[in-house]
């Protein structure tokens, strides 16, 4: 159990400093670069959170085995890195940041990567805690994907280990063992949600405002 639970900070962390990371960057570049294609792309990102997810299934799978990288963490977390759903949000945010700041880093000689960090970032506090919060979430409780993919049980993240749990312990008297099991594997998310209760809440306000 220790070790799933192990597993499935591996998996949520790097999965969501990945999402944060290029939903940062794609959306600085949809929202402040002007190239031929652009919306067409940006669109055709958007298209893909239309997608459900058991339809990418089949393929994803293929192309991870392909690659031999199933029953690994990398099989894992190679298809979460990225995230549609953040490019989104971000581009949304950081367009509605004046040119004229960007502008003027540039004509003081600042580098993109050092607008990027020094202008844009501060300025995203509401987007990228609203953001970590949808994605620590949704990967630690993902269970079809590692279902899928992984065969070894000391790789297990903490979903896949409570459902083997409940499966063995269907008598009444394990029942106390599943519910205990369930509320720890909760414990991180509860956490994450009420330390980022205020942030979460506002940007999903200016969301809907906007």
């Amino acid at each position: 159990f220790a070790q799933s639970f192990l597993n499935s900070a591996l998996i949520a962390g790097v999965c969501s400093t990945s999402v944060l990371v290029t939903s940062i960057l794609a959306g600085y570049v949809f929202a402040k670069y002007r190239f031929r294609g652009r919306d067409t792309i940006f669109w055709l990102v958007i298209g893909t959170m239309f997608l459900p997810p058991i339809v990418t299934l089949v393929p994803l799978y293929k192309f991870i085995t392909n690659m031999g990288l199933s029953d690994s963490y990398l099989g894992v977390m190679l298809p979460w890195l990225a995230n549609a759903f953040g490019i989104f949000l971000m581009r949304q945010f950081i367009q509605d940041i004046p040119d004229e700041l960007v502008d003027a880093a540039r004509v003081d000689g600042a580098s993109e990567v050092r607008i990027l960090w020094n202008i844009i970032v501060p300025l995203l506090k509401t987007p990228i805690i609203t953001l970590l919060v949808f994605a620590v979430v949704y990967y630690w409780n993902n269970f079809l994907w590692p279902l899928s993919i992984l065969q070894s049980p000391d790789k297990y993240p903490i979903v896949l280990t409570l459902s083997r749990l409940l499966s063995y312990s269907t008598s009444v008297q394990y029942q106390s063992v599943v519910m205990a099991g369930a509320i720890i594997a909760s414990l991180p998310t509860i956490v994450l949600f009420l330390l980022a209760q205020r942030v979460f809440v506002q940007g999903i306000a200016q969301s809907g405002v906007k």
